[in-house]
């Protein structure tokens, strides 16, 4: 029973943590996070990242997505789809490159300095989701654009693996890996077409049903099974499980039942499995790693934040929003989280990443998560005496 105690632990230190940080105006995210790094190997060491951490904060993850789906406007997402795409092609255009010089500079193989390239291009916004929550700004045109190109930076960043790992050497002996990456594409694609019949017909006759069952909260019940069942099915076809969450958010928030679902969820995320969530994000960092590898670790940390910073911004610029409004939007594309996190273990697993540099690149990976909520908090507190003068 020794999870019940590590699960107490988490749930006081970041209460206390999520606390402290609102007292000093941060998010509140920026405490969680604080936590995972104090708690964890960098530090104390009395948490370590073991299955039952893993589970739940994969979990809360899909939960957040979920909720950040259910509080999007769908209408506000069609229209600014193209200016979505625009963000996160530069978005990841900009990372790819200058963490690929970053690596070559370092003296990083072709291949290395390619596959860093494409840990850095990935987005996990599950963290700017929190702040532009915090700061009544997930349904504007800036936090829908943030949320809709984090969706096609997800699908852009699997395709751009699976194509690396199947064209590296230690993977490609025969056609066979090529064949499997044109499936695993193929599925993809009718993932996404699956979604969109479910979405348009299913999803809104099965939560019409659900009002008929005689258990309680079955709503809420049927949600659930709604959202864990896509993000699974995302996970089998090769997706990220927050995409399918994301999207079954998206379709119960055109029902009736929007508010309640949302009235009800919230709890059942935010007071058990988010904050583990927050908490493993800072467990993945030692400080063995980084003092050895400062420098790697300090220039691809400020590489990570400018890079998308740059690149998502200059992406919005060109569909014509306010440089107030590019900065933003790029601020919220920052944070690299577990997607960035996942992609690392790949390469370490595909012998694209040295163990010896992993230390220095996950600890970058961090930074950049760290990074986000201030940016974001920042640029969001500029322009509210603005908005408040209108």
């Amino acid at each position: 029973m020794e999870f019940i105690g590590t699960l107490c632990l988490i749930l006081i230190a970041t209460t206390i943590g999520g606390h402290l940080s609102s007292r000093f105006n941060l998010p509140a995210v920026i405490g969680e996070l604080l936590v995972g790094v104090l708690l964890g190997p960098a530090l104390l060491n009395w948490i370590q990242q073991t299955n039952f951490v893993h589970f739940f904060a994969e979990i809360g993850v899909v939960i957040l997505m979920f909720i950040a789906g259910l509080e999007s406007d769908l209408s506000l997402l069609r229209r600014y789809i193209k200016p979505s795409i625009y963000v996160a092609v530069l978005g990841m255009l900009f990372p790819i490159g200058i963490t690929y010089l970053i690596g070559r500079y370092f003296q990083f193989s072709q291949l290395e300095s390619l596959f860093l390239g494409v840990t850095f291009a990935a987005t996990s916004v599950s963290i700017s989701v929190v702040v532009l929550q915090e700061m009544k700004k997930l349904d504007s045109k800036e936090g829908t654009i943030i949320l809709g190109a984090a969706v096609v930076d997800d699908i852009l960043a699997v395709i751009v693996l699976s194509c690396l790992i199947s064209f590296s050497g230690n993977q490609i002996e025969d056609t066979s890996s090529n064949q499997s990456m044109i499936v695993s594409l193929l599925l993809q694609v009718g993932y996404f077409g699956l979604l969109f019949i479910l979405g348009r017909w299913v999803i809104p006759t099965i939560m019409k049903f659900s009002e008929r069952l005689l258990v309680p909260t079955s709503e809420t019940l049927i949600s659930l099974v709604i959202c864990l069942g896509l993000s699974y099915l995302a996970d089998i076809v090769g997706l990220s499980t927050v995409i399918g969450a994301f999207f079954a958010g998206i379709a119960i928030g055109q029902t009736d039942y929007k508010k309640a679902i949302d009235h009800s969820i919230e709890p059942i995320g935010y007071a058990i499995f988010i904050p583990v969530f927050f908490v493993s994000i800072g467990l993945n960092m030692t400080l063995t790693g980084i003092i050895t590898d400062f420098w790697l670790f300090f220039i691809l940390s400020i590489g990570g934040i400018l890079s998308k910073l740059l690149g998502a911004g200059l992406g919005a610029k060109i569909v014509d929003f306010s440089w107030e409004s590019s900065l933003l939007i790029g601020s919220g594309m920052v944070s690299r989280g577990e997607m960035a996190l996942i992609i690392a273990q790949l390469g370490v697993q595909s012998k694209l990443l040295s163990t010896d540099r992993y230390s220095a690149v996950i600890g970058a990976i961090i930074m950049t998560t760290f990074a986000a909520p201030f940016l974001l908090r920042g640029l969001i507190s500029k322009d509210k005496p603005k908005e408040e003068l209108r």
